[in-house]
Protein backbone atom coordinates (compact mmCIF):
# COMPACT_ATOMS: atom_id res chain seq x y z
CA UNK A 1 0.00 0.00 0.00
CA UNK A 2 1.78 3.42 -0.91
CA UNK A 3 2.32 5.55 1.72
CA UNK A 4 0.38 9.10 1.53
CA UNK A 5 3.11 10.96 3.86
CA UNK A 6 4.93 13.07 1.84
CA UNK A 7 8.50 14.62 2.49
CA UNK A 8 7.12 17.83 3.37
CA UNK A 9 5.34 15.77 6.33
CA UNK A 10 8.29 14.69 7.08
CA UNK A 11 9.81 18.16 7.60
CA UNK A 12 7.22 19.51 9.36
CA UNK A 13 7.08 16.34 11.49
CA UNK A 14 10.74 16.61 12.41
CA UNK A 15 10.64 20.33 12.77
CA UNK A 16 8.01 20.51 15.49
CA UNK A 17 10.17 17.91 17.10
CA UNK A 18 13.40 19.68 16.99
CA UNK A 19 12.33 22.90 17.45
CA UNK A 20 13.03 23.03 20.92
CA UNK A 21 16.17 21.58 20.79
CA UNK A 22 17.65 24.14 18.02
CA UNK A 23 15.80 27.14 20.27
CA UNK A 24 17.91 25.56 23.52
CA UNK A 25 20.88 25.43 21.66
CA UNK A 26 20.79 28.79 20.77
CA UNK A 27 20.20 30.18 24.50
CA UNK A 28 22.97 27.50 25.93
CA UNK A 29 25.87 28.31 23.19
CA UNK A 30 25.30 32.23 24.18
CA UNK A 31 25.76 31.37 27.70
CA UNK A 32 28.32 29.06 28.07
CA UNK A 33 30.56 28.48 24.77
CA UNK A 34 30.27 32.30 22.74
CA UNK A 35 32.88 34.40 24.94
CA UNK A 36 32.23 37.54 22.77
CA UNK A 37 28.62 36.81 23.27
CA UNK A 38 26.92 39.80 25.78
CA UNK A 39 24.77 36.97 27.27
CA UNK A 40 27.74 34.75 27.97
CA UNK A 41 27.77 33.41 31.47
CA UNK A 42 31.09 31.07 32.25
CA UNK A 43 32.47 27.78 31.33
CA UNK A 44 30.65 24.25 31.66
CA UNK A 45 29.74 22.62 34.96
CA UNK A 46 30.33 26.04 37.29
CA UNK A 47 27.12 27.89 38.51
CA UNK A 48 27.32 31.14 37.25
CA UNK A 49 24.57 33.27 39.47
CA UNK A 50 22.90 36.94 37.37
CA UNK A 51 22.44 39.06 40.90
CA UNK A 52 19.83 40.86 39.93
CA UNK A 53 16.00 40.16 38.52
CA UNK A 54 15.93 40.74 34.33
CA UNK A 55 14.77 43.69 32.81
CA UNK A 56 14.25 44.67 29.00
CA UNK A 57 18.17 44.50 28.37
CA UNK A 58 18.06 40.68 28.74
CA UNK A 59 17.18 39.40 25.53
CA UNK A 60 19.02 35.57 25.05
CA UNK A 61 15.53 33.97 27.05
CA UNK A 62 12.02 35.07 25.68
CA UNK A 63 9.52 35.26 28.30
CA UNK A 64 11.95 35.42 31.48
CA UNK A 65 10.76 35.94 34.86
CA UNK A 66 11.45 38.78 37.12
CA UNK A 67 10.69 37.63 39.75
CA UNK A 68 13.47 35.25 41.16
CA UNK A 69 17.55 36.07 40.82
CA UNK A 70 18.68 33.16 38.22
CA UNK A 71 21.76 30.62 38.41
CA UNK A 72 23.07 28.85 35.46
CA UNK A 73 24.57 25.86 35.51
CA UNK A 74 25.43 24.00 31.85
CA UNK A 75 26.33 20.27 32.84
CA UNK A 76 28.71 18.33 30.37
CA UNK A 77 28.15 14.91 31.65
CA UNK A 78 30.42 13.06 28.84
CA UNK A 79 33.20 12.39 30.80
CA UNK A 80 31.96 12.06 34.26
CA UNK A 81 28.87 13.17 36.64
CA UNK A 82 28.75 16.25 38.78
CA UNK A 83 27.63 16.60 42.25
CA UNK A 84 25.12 19.74 43.03
CA UNK A 85 25.38 20.74 46.33
CA UNK A 86 23.11 23.07 47.88
CA UNK A 87 22.85 25.00 51.34
CA UNK A 88 20.11 25.04 54.10
CA UNK A 89 17.62 28.11 52.91
CA UNK A 90 14.65 29.39 55.03
CA UNK A 91 11.41 27.47 54.70
CA UNK A 92 9.42 31.21 53.82
CA UNK A 93 11.78 31.72 50.89
CA UNK A 94 11.46 29.20 47.79
CA UNK A 95 13.75 28.38 45.73
CA UNK A 96 14.37 25.50 43.19
CA UNK A 97 16.74 24.12 40.86
CA UNK A 98 15.07 23.05 37.38
CA UNK A 99 16.79 20.31 35.24
CA UNK A 100 16.22 20.54 32.00
CA UNK A 101 17.31 17.72 28.91
CA UNK A 102 18.26 18.76 25.58
CA UNK A 103 15.02 18.00 24.92
CA UNK A 104 13.77 20.56 26.84
CA UNK A 105 12.31 17.67 29.32
CA UNK A 106 11.96 19.21 33.16
CA UNK A 107 13.60 15.65 34.43
CA UNK A 108 13.74 16.38 38.16
CA UNK A 109 14.04 19.49 40.68
CA UNK A 110 15.68 19.79 43.77
CA UNK A 111 14.51 22.93 46.16
CA UNK A 112 11.56 23.86 48.32
CA UNK A 113 8.66 21.62 46.74
CA UNK A 114 10.84 18.72 45.63
CA UNK A 115 12.93 18.23 48.19
CA UNK A 116 12.32 21.12 51.08
CA UNK A 117 14.85 23.62 52.60
CA UNK A 118 17.89 21.84 54.47
CA UNK A 119 21.23 21.34 52.22
CA UNK A 120 21.75 18.78 50.05
CA UNK A 121 24.21 17.41 47.59
CA UNK A 122 23.04 15.67 44.39
CA UNK A 123 24.45 13.46 41.87
CA UNK A 124 24.08 14.12 38.63
CA UNK A 125 24.25 11.92 35.60
CA UNK A 126 24.34 11.48 32.04
CA UNK A 127 23.25 8.55 30.37
CA UNK A 128 26.33 6.63 30.10
CA UNK A 129 27.06 6.25 33.43
CA UNK A 130 27.03 3.53 34.87
CA UNK A 131 28.96 3.67 38.57
CA UNK A 132 26.80 3.73 41.97
CA UNK A 133 26.39 7.06 43.99
CA UNK A 134 29.14 7.16 47.08
CA UNK A 135 28.35 8.38 50.75
CA UNK A 136 27.17 11.68 51.15
CA UNK A 137 25.02 11.92 47.78
CA UNK A 138 21.22 12.56 49.17
CA UNK A 139 20.00 11.68 45.53
CA UNK A 140 20.83 10.47 41.79
CA UNK A 141 19.49 12.26 39.40
CA UNK A 142 19.73 10.58 35.60
CA UNK A 143 19.49 13.16 32.18
CA UNK A 144 18.43 11.04 28.78
CA UNK A 145 21.20 13.43 26.89
CA UNK A 146 24.82 14.08 27.36
CA UNK A 147 24.62 17.71 27.99
CA UNK A 148 21.64 19.18 30.27
CA UNK A 149 20.71 22.69 31.71
CA UNK A 150 19.97 23.48 35.90
CA UNK A 151 18.23 26.76 36.17
CA UNK A 152 18.36 27.83 39.44
CA UNK A 153 15.57 30.51 40.83
CA UNK A 154 16.09 32.12 44.19
CA UNK A 155 12.86 34.44 45.43
CA UNK A 156 13.88 38.37 45.95
CA UNK A 157 11.48 39.60 48.33
CA UNK A 158 12.42 43.11 48.03
CA UNK A 159 15.39 45.51 46.78
CA UNK A 160 16.59 45.25 50.91
CA UNK A 161 16.71 41.56 50.59
CA UNK A 162 19.09 41.38 47.83
CA UNK A 163 22.34 40.64 49.65
CA UNK A 164 20.78 37.55 51.55
CA UNK A 165 20.06 36.41 47.82
CA UNK A 166 23.61 37.21 46.63
CA UNK A 167 25.02 35.11 50.31
CA UNK A 168 22.61 31.71 49.15
CA UNK A 169 23.69 32.27 45.60
CA UNK A 170 27.60 31.93 46.84
CA UNK A 171 26.83 28.86 48.54
CA UNK A 172 25.75 26.97 45.16
CA UNK A 173 28.00 24.71 44.87
CA UNK A 174 29.22 22.20 41.55
CA UNK A 175 32.01 19.81 41.26
CA UNK A 176 33.03 16.73 39.15
CA UNK A 177 32.24 13.13 40.49
CA UNK A 178 36.35 13.29 41.28
CA UNK A 179 36.49 16.27 42.69
CA UNK A 180 33.47 15.07 45.43
CA UNK A 181 35.43 11.80 46.28
CA UNK A 182 39.00 13.46 45.98
CA UNK A 183 40.38 10.40 43.45
CA UNK A 184 41.52 10.61 39.69
CA UNK A 185 39.36 12.06 37.10
CA UNK A 186 38.68 10.06 34.56
CA UNK A 187 40.51 11.15 30.64
CA UNK A 188 40.05 14.24 29.34
CA UNK A 189 37.46 13.85 26.15
CA UNK A 190 38.08 15.80 23.38
CA UNK A 191 36.24 19.18 23.21
CA UNK A 192 33.34 19.63 21.23
CA UNK A 193 33.30 21.60 17.72
CA UNK A 194 30.26 23.28 18.54
CA UNK A 195 28.10 24.54 15.05
CA UNK A 196 27.30 28.45 15.39
CA UNK A 197 23.80 28.57 16.05
CA UNK A 198 20.98 29.93 13.98
CA UNK A 199 19.49 33.71 14.86
CA UNK A 200 15.45 32.98 15.91
CA UNK A 201 15.17 34.33 12.40
CA UNK A 202 16.87 31.82 10.48
CA UNK A 203 15.47 28.98 12.84
CA UNK A 204 11.52 29.72 11.64
CA UNK A 205 12.74 29.55 7.80
CA UNK A 206 16.22 28.33 7.16
CA UNK A 207 17.16 24.94 5.96
CA UNK A 208 20.42 24.59 7.86
CA UNK A 209 17.75 24.35 10.50
CA UNK A 210 18.07 20.40 10.40
CA UNK A 211 22.10 20.31 10.03
CA UNK A 212 21.78 21.92 13.83
CA UNK A 213 19.20 19.16 14.83
CA UNK A 214 21.50 16.45 13.59
CA UNK A 215 24.51 17.84 15.43
CA UNK A 216 21.81 17.63 19.15
CA UNK A 217 21.34 14.31 18.40
CA UNK A 218 24.65 13.14 18.48
CA UNK A 219 24.65 13.89 21.84
CA UNK A 220 20.74 12.55 22.57
CA UNK A 221 20.59 8.34 22.60
CA UNK A 222 17.23 7.46 20.82
CA UNK A 223 14.78 6.64 23.20
CA UNK A 224 12.76 3.03 22.73
CA UNK A 225 9.34 4.81 22.31
CA UNK A 226 11.01 7.36 19.51
CA UNK A 227 13.05 4.38 17.47
CA UNK A 228 10.50 4.58 14.63
CA UNK A 229 10.46 7.83 14.48
CA UNK A 230 14.24 7.84 13.88
CA UNK A 231 13.96 5.81 11.48
CA UNK A 232 11.26 7.80 9.61
CA UNK A 233 13.38 11.17 9.77
CA UNK A 234 16.52 9.04 8.67
CA UNK A 235 15.48 8.40 5.18
CA UNK A 236 15.59 12.36 4.77
CA UNK A 237 18.67 13.02 6.12
CA UNK A 238 17.70 13.83 9.16
CA UNK A 239 19.89 12.14 12.38
CA UNK A 240 22.55 11.72 15.04
CA UNK A 241 26.12 11.28 12.78
CA UNK A 242 23.68 12.67 9.08
CA UNK A 243 25.06 15.38 7.12
CA UNK A 244 21.93 17.46 6.24
CA UNK A 245 24.23 19.78 3.63
CA UNK A 246 20.93 22.75 2.93
CA UNK A 247 23.56 23.88 -0.22
CA UNK A 248 23.11 21.02 -1.67
CA UNK A 249 19.78 20.31 -1.42
CA UNK A 250 17.62 19.96 -4.69
CA UNK A 251 14.92 22.64 -5.85
CA UNK A 252 12.06 19.85 -4.92
CA UNK A 253 13.90 18.97 -1.76
CA UNK A 254 14.38 22.70 -1.00
CA UNK A 255 10.35 23.34 -1.44
CA UNK A 256 9.55 20.82 0.55
CA UNK A 257 11.69 21.40 3.64
CA UNK A 258 10.45 25.44 3.19
CA UNK A 259 6.77 24.16 2.85
CA UNK A 260 6.81 21.51 6.18
CA UNK A 261 8.41 24.31 8.36
CA UNK A 262 5.89 26.78 7.14
CA UNK A 263 3.31 24.23 8.18
CA UNK A 264 4.94 23.27 11.03
CA UNK A 265 4.40 27.40 12.22
CA UNK A 266 0.78 26.82 11.02
CA UNK A 267 0.75 23.98 13.37
CA UNK A 268 1.66 25.89 16.05
CA UNK A 269 -0.32 29.05 15.21
CA UNK A 270 -3.62 26.69 14.94
CA UNK A 271 -2.74 24.94 18.54
CA UNK A 272 -2.18 28.23 20.14
CA UNK A 273 -5.46 29.84 19.12
CA UNK A 274 -7.63 26.66 19.70
CA UNK A 275 -6.07 25.48 22.82
CA UNK A 276 -3.90 28.11 24.45
CA UNK A 277 -5.81 30.72 23.81
CA UNK A 278 -9.01 29.99 24.71
CA UNK A 279 -7.79 28.11 27.91
CA UNK A 280 -8.45 24.60 26.91
CA UNK A 281 -4.94 23.92 27.66
CA UNK A 282 -1.63 25.66 29.74
CA UNK A 283 1.23 26.76 28.18
CA UNK A 284 2.51 24.94 30.68
CA UNK A 285 1.43 21.68 29.42
CA UNK A 286 4.68 21.51 26.90
CA UNK A 287 7.12 21.55 30.46
CA UNK A 288 7.62 18.33 31.99
CA UNK A 289 9.16 14.76 31.73
CA UNK A 290 9.17 12.76 28.57
CA UNK A 291 6.34 10.78 31.01
CA UNK A 292 4.09 13.66 31.50
CA UNK A 293 4.43 14.98 28.06
CA UNK A 294 3.63 11.15 26.18
CA UNK A 295 5.75 12.80 23.36
CA UNK A 296 3.09 15.31 22.47
CA UNK A 297 5.54 17.55 20.66
CA UNK A 298 3.42 19.81 19.22
CA UNK A 299 2.82 21.53 23.03
CA UNK A 300 6.53 20.95 23.38
CA UNK A 301 7.15 23.49 20.66
CA UNK A 302 4.32 25.75 21.56
CA UNK A 303 5.56 26.00 25.15
CA UNK A 304 9.42 26.48 24.09
CA UNK A 305 7.96 29.20 21.71
CA UNK A 306 6.05 31.01 24.43
CA UNK A 307 8.36 30.70 27.14
CA UNK A 308 11.33 28.09 27.09
CA UNK A 309 12.27 26.55 30.27
CA UNK A 310 9.36 27.15 31.77
CA UNK A 311 8.64 24.77 34.74
CA UNK A 312 6.19 21.76 34.89
CA UNK A 313 2.76 22.29 36.58
CA UNK A 314 3.59 21.53 40.07
CA UNK A 315 6.30 23.64 40.13
CA UNK A 316 4.67 26.63 38.62
CA UNK A 317 1.32 27.41 36.83
CA UNK A 318 1.19 29.65 33.95
CA UNK A 319 -2.12 30.99 33.03
CA UNK A 320 -1.42 33.18 29.95
CA UNK A 321 -3.33 36.54 28.69
CA UNK A 322 -3.28 36.98 25.12
CA UNK A 323 -6.74 37.81 24.20
CA UNK A 324 -9.52 40.25 26.44
CA UNK A 325 -12.47 38.68 28.26
CA UNK A 326 -14.35 39.05 24.73
CA UNK A 327 -11.34 37.10 22.83
CA UNK A 328 -10.02 40.25 21.26
CA UNK A 329 -6.29 40.34 21.11
CA UNK A 330 -4.20 42.95 23.88
CA UNK A 331 -3.35 45.96 22.35
CA UNK A 332 -2.49 49.19 24.39
CA UNK A 333 -1.97 51.36 21.71
CA UNK A 334 -5.83 52.18 21.68
CA UNK A 335 -7.03 50.36 24.52
CA UNK A 336 -7.25 50.20 28.51
CA UNK A 337 -7.90 46.98 30.25
CA UNK A 338 -8.24 46.34 33.80
CA UNK A 339 -7.81 42.64 35.56
CA UNK A 340 -9.99 42.22 39.36
CA UNK A 341 -9.21 39.78 42.44
CA UNK A 342 -12.53 39.66 44.17
CA UNK A 343 -11.83 39.58 47.68
CA UNK A 344 -9.96 36.98 49.16
CA UNK A 345 -9.67 35.48 45.47
CA UNK A 346 -5.53 36.18 44.91
CA UNK A 347 -3.93 32.84 43.09
CA UNK A 348 -3.41 29.90 45.51
CA UNK A 349 0.05 29.28 45.87
CA UNK A 350 2.10 27.63 48.70
CA UNK A 351 5.48 29.88 47.52
CA UNK A 352 4.09 33.25 45.75
CA UNK A 353 2.54 34.87 42.41
CA UNK A 354 2.97 37.13 39.89
CA UNK A 355 1.78 38.85 36.90
CA UNK A 356 3.82 39.71 34.08
CA UNK A 357 3.82 41.94 30.78
CA UNK A 358 5.14 41.51 27.58
CA UNK A 359 6.11 43.12 24.14
CA UNK A 360 5.15 41.67 20.95
CA UNK A 361 6.39 40.40 19.17
CA UNK A 362 9.76 40.20 21.22
CA UNK A 363 8.12 38.00 23.94
CA UNK A 364 10.14 40.10 25.84
CA UNK A 365 9.79 42.38 28.92
CA UNK A 366 8.84 46.36 28.30
CA UNK A 367 10.70 49.30 28.85
CA UNK A 368 8.43 51.61 30.95
CA UNK A 369 8.56 54.99 33.21
CA UNK A 370 8.28 53.58 36.26
CA UNK A 371 10.58 50.48 35.81
CA UNK A 372 7.67 48.04 36.60
CA UNK A 373 8.07 44.82 34.60
CA UNK A 374 5.28 42.75 37.26
CA UNK A 375 3.18 42.81 40.47
CA UNK A 376 3.21 39.92 42.34
CA UNK A 377 3.12 38.62 45.98
CA UNK A 378 5.86 40.99 47.71
CA UNK A 379 3.79 43.95 46.33
CA UNK A 380 -0.32 43.09 48.21
CA UNK A 381 0.82 45.06 50.49
CA UNK A 382 1.17 48.54 48.61
CA UNK A 383 -2.01 47.24 46.68
CA UNK A 384 -5.10 49.57 46.95
CA UNK A 385 -8.05 47.97 47.57
CA UNK A 386 -11.82 48.25 47.23
CA UNK A 387 -14.51 48.67 49.78
CA UNK A 388 -15.26 45.26 48.92
CA UNK A 389 -11.70 43.74 49.83
CA UNK A 390 -11.51 43.45 45.89
CA UNK A 391 -7.96 44.14 43.97
CA UNK A 392 -8.19 45.85 40.76
CA UNK A 393 -5.07 46.05 38.62
CA UNK A 394 -4.82 48.51 35.84
CA UNK A 395 -3.29 47.38 32.79
CA UNK A 396 -2.15 50.02 29.96
CA UNK A 397 0.19 52.35 28.33
CA UNK A 398 -0.26 55.61 30.40
CA UNK A 399 -0.57 56.04 33.98
CA UNK A 400 -4.34 55.40 35.33
CA UNK A 401 -3.63 58.30 37.64
CA UNK A 402 -1.32 59.08 41.17
CA UNK A 403 -4.14 57.49 43.70
CA UNK A 404 -4.07 53.69 40.95
CA UNK A 405 -0.22 54.44 40.58
CA UNK A 406 0.15 50.90 42.67
CA UNK A 407 -1.75 48.79 41.00
CA UNK A 408 -0.58 50.17 38.14
CA UNK A 409 1.33 47.30 35.13
CA UNK A 410 2.66 49.58 32.34
CA UNK A 411 1.98 48.19 28.89
CA UNK A 412 3.61 48.75 25.33
CA UNK A 413 2.09 51.34 23.42
CA UNK A 414 0.90 48.47 21.06
CA UNK A 415 0.06 44.70 21.24
CA UNK A 416 1.35 42.14 24.30
CA UNK A 417 0.51 40.02 26.62
CA UNK A 418 0.67 38.76 29.84
CA UNK A 419 2.24 35.59 32.15
CA UNK A 420 0.39 34.39 35.80
CA UNK A 421 3.18 32.94 37.39
CA UNK A 422 1.82 30.42 40.10
CA UNK A 423 4.95 28.99 42.00
CA UNK A 424 4.29 26.05 44.00
CA UNK A 425 0.47 25.95 42.93
CA UNK A 426 -1.97 24.62 45.98
CA UNK A 427 -4.18 22.00 44.25
CA UNK A 428 -7.32 24.63 43.41
CA UNK A 429 -4.98 26.33 40.86
CA UNK A 430 -4.58 23.19 39.03
CA UNK A 431 -8.26 21.67 39.11
CA UNK A 432 -10.18 24.30 38.02
CA UNK A 433 -11.60 25.19 41.54
CA UNK A 434 -9.79 28.56 41.36
CA UNK A 435 -9.46 30.37 37.99
CA UNK A 436 -7.97 33.58 37.30
CA UNK A 437 -9.84 36.91 36.30
CA UNK A 438 -10.20 37.73 33.06
CA UNK A 439 -8.37 40.91 31.39
CA UNK A 440 -11.70 42.94 30.67
CA UNK A 441 -10.85 46.01 27.57
CA UNK A 442 -12.32 49.12 29.51
CA UNK A 443 -13.95 52.52 27.86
Amino acid sequence: MKSNVTAADVYKEAYIYGFPMVDSYRIQHSYFIDEENPEYKGAWNVPHSVTRVYTPDDKAIQTPNSDTPYTFLGADLRAEPIVISVPDVSESRYYSLQFVDMYTHNFAYVGSRATGSAAGNYLLAGPDWTGEAPAGIDGVIRSETQFAFVLYRTQLFDEADLDEVKRLQSKYVVQTLSQFMDVAAPPALPPVDFLPPLSPQAQKDSPRFFAVLNFLLQFAPIHPSEVGLMERFKAYGIGAGLAFDADRLTEEQRAAVATGMSEAWNAFATFKKEQVDTGRRSSADGFGTREFLKNDYLARMASAVLGIYGNSKDEANYPVYFVDAEGRPLDASTHRYQLTFKAGQLPPVNAFWSLTMYELPASLLTANPIDRYLINSPMERDLVRGQDGSITLYIQHASPGRDKEPNWLPAPAGPFFLVMREYWPKPAALDGTWTPPRAVRVA
